[in-house]
């Protein structure tokens, strides 16, 4: 009985012990939980003061709602009383840079917006950039790469070595084309030129336009070249080489008070199907050293993918040919 009793205590003191644990970390959970919501006031949107909002755009350009929704908020927002777009992007979809535009081009009828650029504007990059009334860049900046390109595979090649044949039964005849599973009809060919024409010269003319240029000297630098800050500065790309203090000063010059502090609008994390919410999950990946981990790799990787359509994008090809 005696050995009895001691099994019963230690399965006994076993499971008190795992409750304990689990306990614990379910208060961890909470706390960093709760952290999502209480820590980083910086970085979310909404102040009930006089400031300069901060927006970012980095990365490939979309038709993101959720930005478009918070640059809508600081265009109505009467605390903000100027606006800097601090831009890193290589472009991305055409749609995605004429939707932005036009919401910069709404903030900037009722308060100065200035872009600072930091390593690159390019493409629809520098059409958001444009949409500002004055374009600050670093020396070495990459700016430029004004252009539009629809990019498609063909897959013919590998289909024959899987053995596979693939058919279809048509409509017409550009109904799905092209088709990536063959050679493309020069019809097609023609009908895709025609869509790249007309979105290059809808492009030319916004930046023809916004930098008051002739058309000549546009269609000169529209070529798809790119420039450093130096470079876009005496070609009339942008206006000012420097930072953030650069873009400040331009803001302070058009009659905002130089007390307002800068503040960085950004979307409040949204949870996920997962026990914590993402802001959580960043916030403990950045105490324990691994930020750089915290995004999800669809996040990070996904929206390269799922590029689609006419692009306004700068990326270096090889110059290898097949």
């Amino acid at each position: 009985m005696q050995a009895d009793d001691i099994i019963d205590r230690q399965r006994l003191r076993r499971k008190v012990t795992f409750w304990r644990i689990a306990a614990i970390l379910i208060a961890a959970i909470g706390v960093i939980w709760a952290a999502s919501y209480y820590t980083n006031d910086d970085e979310t949107s909404g102040f009930a003061y006089d400031h300069i909002a901060k927006v970012k755009i980095d990365g490939t350009i979309f038709e993101d709602e959720e930005l478009l929704e918070r640059l809508e908020k600081i265009e109505d927002d009467d605390f903000v009383k100027g606006v800097i777009l601090s831009i890193d992007s290589p472009g991305g979809t055409t749609v995605g840079g004429e939707a932005i535009f036009e919401a910069v081009r709404k903030i900037a009828e009722k308060k100065p917006v200035v872009a600072q650029v930091g390593t690159l504007a390019a493409s629809a990059g520098y059409m958001i950039a444009s949409a500002t009334d004055q374009i600050v860049a670093r020396k070495s900046s990459i700016v430029g790469s004004i252009g539009v390109i629809f990019q498609y595979p063909n897959f013919e090649g590998l289909l024959d070595n899987l053995g596979v044949d693939m058919r279809s039964i048509k409509s017409s005849p550009m109904k799905a084309e092209p088709n990536f599973y063959g050679d493309t009809p020069p019809e097609a060919e023609a009908m895709i030129e025609r869509m790249i024409v007309d979105s290059y010269d809808w492009f030319k003319g916004i930046v023809t336009e916004r930098r008051g240029f002739e058309p000549e000297k546009t269609a000169q630098l529209a070529d798809g070249s790119v420039f450093t800050g130096r470079q876009a500065l005496e070609n009339g790309l942008i206006d000012q080489l420097g930072g953030e203090d650069v873009a400040r000063d331009w803001l302070i010059e058009q009659g905002v008070d130089q007390d307002l502090d800068t503040k960085l609008w950004k979307k409040k994390p949204e949870r996920n199907n997962f026990l914590l919410p993402n802001a959580a999950m960043a916030w403990f990946m950045k105490q324990v050293g691994l930020e750089s981990l915290s995004l999800p790799i669809a996040e990070q990787f996904g929206k390269r993918l799922a590029l689609d359509g006419m692009l306004s994008i700068w990326h270096v090809q090889s110059a290898e040919k097949n």
